[in-house]
């Protein structure tokens, strides 16, 4: 299957993964300040998300990014990753070494991992709402977690952006027979073989879980620095703080990855 991508601006490629309650949209205001700095970003809807579509079976993300890269013939390239799609792209660090120049991965999830009181309330909040058909409930427990958490100002064009992904995301993925190809072992085992460059961000309002996870790889990553914290910005950083975010980025790519 292809996958849906935008790709803006000249120069060294940087692949962009989405979190899982956005799609590739989330990227635009980093892909903005990426291509002024002379990369060319290519962002794409995982199945399921945004313009594409989710298929029955079983669906690997990983490998629908390495087509993704063949087709558009990219060899080698940095992934800047957000939440589920840091995840999929330590998956494919690890499946396709050659592939990947290097990591940036923003509040990134992990396959194994302790979950605290607060995510599981919102976890089982999220499964009453969608066991009961109603979608709005859903999409406004994940804007609550994610987002405008203890009642922070956020700008309301970035709330009504991520309430639209996350209302198309479930809306693609309900009715749908399909199911994760899960890494075997877990890629939380596995950090270690991870030898790439690697920066480490998160929102320092997150949930507790992801600045843990956070410390967690910069810890774990052979190849990372110091965790950076975001200050301002709950889980999608790059949306709600993109100057600060390309501020890190940007030296990180040049340094240790493609630079223009």
């Amino acid at each position: 299957m292809t996958l849906h991508h935008e790709v803006r601006g000249e120069g060294p490629a940087v692949l962009l993964v989405h979190a899982g309650i956005a799609d590739g949209r989330m990227w635009e205001p980093l892909a903005e300040r990426l291509v002024a700095a002379g990369y060319r970003t290519i962002a794409p809807d995982l199945p399921g998300f945004g313009r594409t579509p989710l298929p029955p079976g079983v669906v690997s993300n990983p490998g629908a990014l390495l087509a993704l890269l063949d087709e558009l013939g990219v060899d080698r390239v940095p992934v800047v990753a957000a939440s589920f799609g840091g995840l999929v792209a330590l998956d494919l660090a690890l499946r396709a070494p050659e592939r990947v120049a290097g990591l940036v991965l923003l509040d990134s999830g992990l396959d194994e991992s302790a979950e605290s009181a607060e995510l599981a309330a919102f976890a089982a909040e999220e499964e009453a709402a969608l066991d009961a058909g109603d979608v709005a409930a859903a999409v406004e427990a994940n804007v609550r977690t994610w987002v405008t958490r203890g009642g922070r100002a956020v700008d309301p064009a970035v709330v009504d952006l991520v309430a639209a992904m996350q209302r198309a995301a479930f809306e693609a993925q309900m009715g749908v027979d399909a199911e994760l190809e899960e890494p075997d072992p877990p890629v939380a085992r596995r950090l270690g073989e991870i030898g790439v460059p690697a920066l480490v961000i998160v929102g320092a309002d997150d949930v507790e879980d992801f600045v843990r996870l956070g410390e967690r790889l910069a810890g774990d990553l052979p190849g990372a620095g110091p965790l950076v914290r975001i200050a301002g910005a709950a889980h999608l950083p790059a949306l709600e703080r993109p100057d600060d975010v390309a501020a890190v980025v940007v030296p990180f790519l040049r340094a240790r990855c493609a630079s223009p």
